[in-house]
């Protein structure tokens, strides 16, 4: 059944999901229909970047936090040139920005760029029925007139295929390779630039954030970006020194066919490898274990996460909806990390190899800065190999 419309006013937006509930509220954004799955997610902070975030790509992402919109957006916080998110569901609709770093008013941000948004619903329900049932399929509609076909909405929720064995790598990665040397923002400078030799680093870009690159080049490397595609032959012929495996959307077995064999090829010449996110769990793959879809996946900036070879626990960001399955780890390969919400696999390493990887973002953004040391670990391995 339908649930009652929160405004007195005719609402404008509609959120249909495959088992035909309903969710009426105020359309914001541009108008016009999209379809993808639901996932909520639990950060209090870093809006813009989480709808930048290419990992999003086929997900209308629900905020659990109410004020979503009261700091504006500003092209310094993008993680992609465009919002990657197909839509955003929101409590409160939202406000006029609050903030001196503001550049432009959220609702005519996601206008200008083509996303939908909807506000006043219910995102408790929401959120408890994503938890209860997993990531439903859902349509999302906005008309200013409010006339919607909720036969047809919830028709085209029920037809879409969903994220398993789809490759979305392919569709937000970039067109050609390029240099990186932009580092962390810090005050009151901004973001600084790397200067001088560094470590020469490949990064594979199957929907890499700009924070993560940046990252990188704070710890000291010297970046070229290269598309999801690029073989072993290509990533090797940059002669570098560490190769990085970024995070991105989609389901990793679709990706790995391609990104698989490269991966074992640059592991055969022993080189550092460091992957995140969809890189960890192709570097997965690559070693022989095995991914699984959850059942509404990760995504929030206050994710717990223990080190299993230090005891220590960090909060972490995190947003996935395939995990690797620890079960299938083969020997020689360690897990180090693990979620203590549900002891789903967070990180591993290869034993005797700098070879290692996790399922959460280090590069807090938004999040927490617990886990910038793994960055800090990646500069090191290839520091220790340059020694001899």
């Amino acid at each position: 059944m339908p649930n009652t419309p929160m405004r007195s006013d005719r609402p404008t937006a509609c959120l249909a999901l495959a088992d035909g509930t309903l969710f009426y509220g105020k359309g914001f954004g541009a108008a016009g229909e999209t379809v993808a799955e639901l996932v909520f997610n639990t950060a209090m902070t870093g809006y813009q970047e989480i709808m930048t975030d290419p990992s999003y790509a086929g997900q209308v992402v629900t905020f659990t936090f109410p004020h979503v919109g009261n700091v504006g957006v500003t092209p310094d916080d993008d993680e992609a040139a465009e919002p990657v998110a197909a839509g955003i569901v929101v409590k409160w609709d939202p406000t006029e920005p609050s903030n001196w770093r503001a550049a432009e008013p959220l609702v005519d941000w996601l206008a200008r760029r083509g996303r939908i948004g909807i506000g006043g619903v219910d995102t408790r329900r929401l959120t408890r029925a994503i938890r209860q049932q997993g990531a439903p399929h859902v349509a999302l509609a906005h008309d200013p007139e409010g006339n919607f076909d909720i036969g047809a909405l919830v028709a085209r929720a029920r037809a879409w295929s969903g994220l398993v064995g789809l490759d979305l790598a392919k569709d937000v990665t970039c067109a050609q390779s390029y240099r990186w040397d932009e580092t962390r923002w810090a005050w009151p400078k901004g973001y600084g630039k790397r200067t001088g030799a560094g470590f020469k680093v490949v990064a594979l870009d199957y929907g890499a954030k700009r924070n993560i690159l940046r990252c990188l080049a704070s710890v000291g490397c010297d970046v070229t970006v290269l598309p999801a595609t690029a073989t072993a032959e290509e990533v090797l012929a940059h002669e570098p020194e560490g190769v990085f495996l970024s995070n991105g959307p989609g389901d990793p077995a679709a990706t790995g066919e391609y990104a698989v064999p490269m991966i074992r090829g640059v592991m055969a010449k022993g080189l550092p490898v460091f992957g995140i996110c969809l890189g960890h769990q192709m570097l997965a793959l690559a070693l022989g274990a095995k991914t699984i879809k959850m059942n509404h996946g990760h995504h929030g900036a206050n994710h717990p996460v223990k080190d299993l070879e230090t005891g220590k626990v960090e909060i972490t960001s995190m947003n996935h909806g395939f995990t690797v399955d620890s079960q299938t780890l083969p020997a020689g390969v360690k897990e180090t990390h693990v979620s203590l919400f549900d002891g789903s696999n967070c990180g591993i390493r290869v034993e005797g190899a700098p070879v290692f990887s996790v399922q959460y973002h280090p590069e807090a953004s938004p999040g927490p800065q617990d886990s910038f040391y793994l960055f800090e670990r990646f500069a090191e391995a290839m520091r220790a190999r340059r020694a001899g």
